[in-house]
C-alpha cells in the first residue's frame, strides 16, 4: 500500500461557535480568533500559506492571495464536546446524548467499591482543576497511600498519584478497575490516569498520563481500514480515545515529541493513514486560560509544519483539523463547543475552499474515499471537489 493519508488533530483549537454552542453555555467562544485578539495578531505563516486565514477572520492572517491547500470548516453534530467525540465523529460515528458528567462528585457506592478493588482509599472525588487537586490533597495521599480522584465539566473520572509514592504500573490497574466500573449509566467518556512528582508547592505531572476511553459504539473509519487490510497507525493518545480498537500508538510527551513522531511516520517507506493528535494546546494552555503558551504552541507547531510537508510523497493526502476548542480567553477552563478547521494539502489536491461541513465525518469519509472504501460513516466525501 503506497498510498497514504495524515488525519493531524490540534486538539483543543476550535474556530468559532458551532451552530449550537449556546446550549452548552459556549456562546462567544473562538479559540483561535480570541487569541489572536488577545496577542495582537497572529504570526502563522505556514498555516496562512495552506489558507487558514481563509477558513475564518483570524487577526494577522490573510484572507485574500494564493494559498497551497483546500480550505474549509466542520461543524460538530454529535452530543458532547470532549476528545473522545471529537475524534470518534471525525471517524464517522456520531453520538446522540453526551457522555455523563459528575459535577457533585461520583455516586459514593461506585467510589466505594473502587477503593475496595484498588485496596486504597480514596481522596477528593470532586469538580476541579488537576493542579489545584495535586496541591489540597498531595500531603494526605504522602499519608495516606490514598487516590486523588476528581473529575471537571468534562465526562472524565481521573485518578492522580505521585510515582513515589504509588507505582505507575499500579495507577494504570487501577484505572483499568475504574474503567470496568464505569458502565451504563456511569459510562463516562474516559478515565484518565495523571501521574504526577514533585513536593509541595512545586508538583508537576509527568509525561506518563494514560486514557481509558469506553470503546467505539459503533463502526469507525479505522475498522473499515482494518477490514480491509490498509494499515494505521496513531500519534499520541489516539489508541486511547478508540479504546485500542484498530489502531496502535506512539504516546508522546508533548507536541515537540509528537512533531518528530510525525516526521519519522512521514519518512517510512509504509502506506495507510497515520491519526495523529497535539495535545499541548488542549491539556497545558487550554484548559489552564494561558493564552501566551497556547499561541506559543501555535507558533511552534507553525515553524515545524513545512518539515512534514517537505515529505510528503506523490500519493499522500495530508490533513490538519481539531476535535473541539478550548478557548484560553474565557473563564471557563473547560472545552468549548466549536466548529473546527479543515486544511488538506498534498500533490494531488487543489487549492479551493470546500466550505462549511455539516459534520467531522465528511473528513473521514473523504480518506476512506481516498483509500478506495465504500463505506462513508456518517459523512460525506469531499474527495472529488478537491484532487485534481
Amino acid at each position: 500500500m503506497n498510498r497514504r493519508a495524515v488525519i493531524l488533530v490540534l486538539d483543543g483549537v476550535g474556530i468559532g461557535v458551532a451552530h449550537d454552542a449556546e446550549a452548552y453555555g459556549d456562546a462567544g467562544s473562538d479559540t483561535l480568533g480570541n487569541i489572536a485578539n488577545a496577542v495582537g495578531g497572529m504570526m502563522l505563516p505556514s498555516l496562512d500559506r495552506l489558507g487558514l486565514g481563509r477558513c475564518a477572520p483570524i487577526r494577522g492572517l490573510s484572507n485574500q492571495g494564493d494559498v497551497e491547500a483546500a480550505w474549509g470548516t466542520m461543524q460538530p453534530q454529535s452530543a458532547g464536546k470532549d476528545s473522545t467525540t471529537g475524534h470518534w465523529e471525525i471517524a464517522g460515528l456520531h453520538l446522540a446524548q453526551p457522555f455523563p458528567t459528575f459535577p457533585n462528585g461520583f455516586p459514593r457506592d461506585l467510589v466505594a467499591e473502587f477503593s475496595r478493588r484498588t485496596r486504597r482509599g480514596v481522596l477528593g472525588n470532586s469538580t476541579g482543576s488537576g493542579t489545584a487537586m495535586i496541591e489540597r490533597f498531595a500531603t494526605e495521599q504522602a499519608e495516606t497511600g490514598s487516590w486523588i480522584v476528581y473529575t471537571s465539566a468534562d465526562s472524565v473520572f481521573q485518578v492522580a498519584a505521585h510515582e513515589g509514592w504509588i507505582p505507575l504500573q499500579e495507577l494504570y490497574r487501577a484505572c483499568e478497575v475504574a474503567r470496568v466500573l464505569l458502565a451504563g449509566e456511569y459510562g463516562v467518556s474516559r478515565v484518565i490516569a495523571r501521574p504526577f512528582l514533585g513536593a509541595a508547592g512545586e508538583y508537576r505531572r509527568t509525561p506518563n498520563r494514560r486514557d481509558f476511553s469506553i470503546a467505539p459504539t459503533g463502526t469507525t473509519l479505522l475498522d473499515e481500514l482494518e477490514r480491509g487490510g490498509i494499515p494505521r497507525f496513531g500519534v499520541g493518545k489516539v489508541d486511547d480515545l478508540f479504546a485500542g480498537r484498530g489502531i496502535v500508538s506512539r504516546h508522546t510527551a508533548d507536541n515537540t515529541e509528537g512533531i518528530r513522531a510525525i516526521v519519522e511516520w512521514l519518512d517510512g517507506s509504509g502506506g495507510g493513514l497515520l491519526f495523529a493528535n497535539l495535545v499541548d494546546f488542549d491539556q497545558q494552555y487550554g484548559h489552564r486560560n494561558d493564552v501566551a503558551g497556547f499561541y506559543g504552541a501555535l507558533r511552534q507547531f507553525d515553524e515545524a509544519l513545512p518539515s512534514m510537508l517537505g515529505r510528503l510523497r506523490e500519493r499522500d493526502l495530508f490533513a490538519i483539523t481539531a476535535d473541539h476548542g478550548n478557548d484560553p480567553t474565557t473563564p471557563s477552563t473547560d472545552h468549548t463547543r466549536e466548529r473546527v478547521p479543515v486544511l488538506i494539502t498534498g500533490s494531488q489536491v487543489r487549492a479551493r475552499a470546500i466550505g462549511e461541513r455539516p459534520t467531522f465525518s465528511d473528513l473521514g469519509a473523504t480518506v476512506a474515499e481516498w483509500f478506495g472504501l465504500v463505506w462513508r460513516g456518517r459523512g460525506q466525501s469531499f474527495l472529488p471537489e478537491i484532487v485534481v
